[in-house]
């Protein structure tokens, strides 16, 4: 049985979609009402009869976005054949913030996490649960590494997860605000050397 989409579900996918680009790029104070009601062609009551307010249409936006972000790793990791190429995977999809228009306006947790820091803490929890999930991860494949003999047992794992994320989103912010990609890309080989130095070498 294909379950159908009612028409309220129908208006606030809309909404969200037609809304993400530019909460990503314009970030939640700098977006107005009067942009949500142009972008969608819907009337204020029309986007308050969907949502509670307009942080709860950027909320939902975040979610939006993130998985975007979180489906494109997936579908690189999936194609990964060892822990440290699914690791390095963030580094390529973070590349692409930059260089293609995959998501305009670049990284959502950075730039909600940039932004929301003391202004929203309902944002700021959104970001922070992304970035501790990220971590999560990161340890989980470093462990595993470990675990299946590719990384050296001595590997300090929150150590090294928090600085692949660390140097990551700093390389997309300082590229973004420079307008120099090449910035990311030196940034990137630290991230590979990190990762290559955890590995055991077979000789």
């Amino acid at each position: 049985m294909t379950n159908k989409v009612s028409k309220a579900e129908r208006t606030r996918q809309f909404i969200i979609e037609t809304t993400a680009t530019i909460f990503n790029t314009k970030g939640y104070a700098g977006t107005s009402l009067a942009d949500l009601t142009e972008a969608t062609g819907l009337t204020k009551g029309s986007i308050y009869g969907n949502f509670d307010s307009k942080e709860d249409v950027a909320l939902a936006v975040f979610d939006h976005n993130l998985a975007k972000v979180k489906l494109a790793v997936q579908q690189r990791m999936e194609k990964a054949t060892s822990n440290a190429e699914k690791l390095l995977v963030y580094a390529d999809v973070y590349r692409s913030f930059i260089r293609t228009s995959f998501l305009p306006g670049g990284c959502p947790i950075l730039n909600t996490a940039t932004e929301a820091d003391d202004t929203n803490s309902l944002l700021k929890d959104r970001a922070a649960k992304a970035i501790l999930d990220w971590k999560k991860t990161n340890i989980d494949l470093l462990k595993a590494g470990i675990k299946s003999g590719e990384f050296h047992d001595t590997t300090e794992t929150e150590r090294i997860a928090l600085s692949i994320i660390a140097l990551i989103e700093g390389g997309v912010m300082i590229a973004r605000v420079t307008n120099n990609p090449a910035s990311l890309d030196k940034v990137l080989k630290t991230v590979e050397l990190l990762i290559r130095q955890a590995q055991v070498v077979n000789e």
